[in-house]
Order: C-alpha cells, then structure tokens, then sequence
C-alpha cells in the first residue's frame, strides 16, 4: 500500500470514527504525524522548502476550491468517481452522480469532473466532453458593455483598433456582421451582451458581463479543429482583445 493510499484510509477510518468532515480528519490526523507543526517553537522547526504555485486549471477544480466548496480534496472525489467506474462513464453520468449522490453543487460536479477526465487521460486540455476542442480568451476592459459593442459592430470604431489585429480575424467578424441573416449583438436587460457567428466552419461567440462601473469583461470563445490549433488561435485573440482595450481607453 503506498503511503498517500494508506494515508486516506487513517483520515477515513478516523472521520467515521468521529464523526468530522473528512477535511478536519486529515487535518487532525496530520497533525498527529507532526507534532513539530503544532506545538514546537518556530525556532526548532525545520525550514520548510516553498511549495510550487499550482497550475491553472482552465475549467478544472483546483484542490483548494475543492476542499472550500465541498469539504474536500480531488484526491477524494477522484477516489468516489473510480469505484463508480469513472473511467468507462460519461461526462453527463459523472456530474449527476456527484449530484444527486453527495450533492454536490452543480457548477462545482461540472469542475471536478473535468479535473477527473484530465487526471486519467479521458480529457485534454481545451478538450470539450464531446471530444472537441475549443479556447477561451477574457480581458476586462475600462469601457461599458454598449461601447464595445459599438467598437466592435461599427465599422469606423473597428478600424481604430483592427489594424493590430490578425486581417483575417477582423475580415471574418465584419462579413458575419454583413451578413444579412445576422441579428448582431444581443443585449440583455442586466448589462450582458452575446454574439455568435461561424469562422471556417468554426463557431465564435463574444460574451461579454459588466463589472461594476465603466469595466467589462469580454470573453471570445471558439471551437478548434483539433488539439493544435489552440495556442495558435488563442494568440489571435489575444491580440484582437488587447488591441480593442488600447483603441477603447485610448479614446
């Protein structure tokens, strides 16, 4: 038995024992295993060696919202959806067994499951549950939800900031504003705004959400043809959205 396996089975056994949530099990258990980190002087100590910051999860869970939205780690819930089969289950059986089971908020089902999929290979990053691929690029931006708009759907506004964009980006956007079958963008009573349309067969979406006053956040998104066209494009619109921020505080 390796030593984390046999570690989560101490935390378990004293959680059912108690009574506790597994989270203040293992944090008892751990101090019992080290007393030093409880009631020695600082002074006698070992220096610890600084811990490695965590890598973005890009739609995972991380641990630390794990264990703070449902009272614990991945390694547990990792462990829940492999004697349910996980492996050989679905996306949609996954998060409604986390669901409906141990009740687990939906947003969160959706978190640790993708986090799940990457950790035994059913999932890469940027990777959909349907098997496809798509990236997302956000910026907050100091202007309103209309103004980008505006900046974005106006042709003479486009231009001030088009020119440190990718041509065919730009070219693409303002066919699907031309298009006669297009409703443009969408604004919604709170503030929100929405626009859709097709690039090569690929589908973009503009999300954007007020963030207090005079700020918004605008998010493109787009589906890929596969795994390696995401840094590629995710440059694209990195660019587009960084030169739009500069032409819209600029003015």
């Amino acid at each position: 038995m390796t030593r984390a396996r046999a570690l989560k089975e101490t935390i378990r056994a004293r959680a059912a024992k108690t009574g506790e949530r597994y989270t203040t099990a293992r944090r008892h258990v751990l101090k019992e295993l080290n007393p030093a980190a409880s009631g020695a002087p600082k002074a006698l100590q070992a220096p610890q060696a600084p811990q490695a910051p965590q890598a973005p999860s890009k739609g995972g869970l991380s641990d630390a919202k794990a264990i703070e939205k449902t009272g614990h780690d991945l390694a547990y819930w990792f462990d829940v959806m492999d004697r349910f089969g996980g492996v050989e289950k679905n996306h949609t059986a996954l998060t409604e067994h986390l669901y409906k089971k141990y009740e687990v908020p939906a947003w969160y089902c959706q978190g640790i499951v993708v986090a799940y999929e990457r950790a035994r290979g059913k999932r890469a990053m940027n990777q959909k549950c349907d098997g496809s691929f798509e990236v997302s690029v956000s910026k907050v931006i100091a202007a309103t939800a209309p103004a980008l708009v505006k900046a974005l759907s106006d042709a003479k506004q486009r231009k001030r900031w088009s020119a440190n964009a990718d041509p065919v980006l730009v070219k693409t956007l303002e066919a699907a504003l031309k298009n006669p079958e297009s409703k443009g963008f969408v604004m919604k009573p709170n503030g929100e705004a929405r626009y859709r349309y097709k690039w090569d067969g690929m589908t973009v979406q503009f999300n954007l959400y007020p963030k207090g006053p005079g700020k918004t956040s605008i998010v493109a998104q787009q589906t890929l043809p596969g795994a390696d066209a995401v840094e590629p494009y995710r440059a694209l619109w990195k660019a587009a959205l960084g030169a739009l921020a500069g032409a819209v505080i600029a003015r």
